[in-house]
């Protein structure tokens, strides 16, 4: 992908709709496009942070550690997503694993060179953040919803007569 291509991916994104044309190009210069199979880790939780992708296809699947240490789906993200928010916070980890589901493409951000980029252009910083901060609180909603559920599932079963011994 050319980076005129990668500009109008970037332009066209969701999450980055309607940015100046002078960020889109900012972030052309710290992006590539990249791919990852099924089952490919894309990250893992206590690594660094230093990038974030836009999602273009397939599907990713956040993860968090259970108590026996196996995987627990938290979100699945596709089309049009954005993954990735620690490279903008301190310390700077990830906070979860992303796994590909299904054959993913994705525009890949530098995130260490976005941030220098971020403290000369003190707008482009403010943008992203304000974007950043809307996909958090989105997630977060998202989270709450999942838990009352739950909370609720839970609530039946207590309810719910157990069969005694026959």
């Amino acid at each position: 992908m050319s980076e005129t291509s990668i500009e109008g991916v970037i332009r066209n994104h969701p999450f980055l709709r309607d940015l100046n044309p002078e960020h889109v190009k900012t972030l052309a210069a710290c992006a590539m496009v990249c791919s990852f199979a099924p089952g490919e880790h894309i990250f893992h939780e206590g690594d660094p942070a230093n990038r974030f992708y836009l999602i273009e296809t397939g599907e990713v699947g956040i993860e968090a550690h259970g108590e026996e240490g196996e995987p627990i789906r938290v979100q699945t993200l596709g089309s049009g997503d954005v993954l990735g928010w620690s490279w903008l916070f301190p310390p700077y980890y990830w906070h979860f694993d992303a796994r590909a589901l299904a054959p993913t493409t994705a525009v890949f951000f530098y995130g260490t060179r976005l941030r220098e980029q971020c403290e000369t252009d003190p707008l482009l910083g403010y943008e992203l953040l304000r974007r950043v901060s809307q996909v958090l609180l989105d997630r977060l909603q998202a989270t709450r919803g999942r838990l009352l559920a739950l909370t609720r599932q839970s609530a039946a079963a207590a309810r719910s007569p157990t069969p005694g011994p026959r």
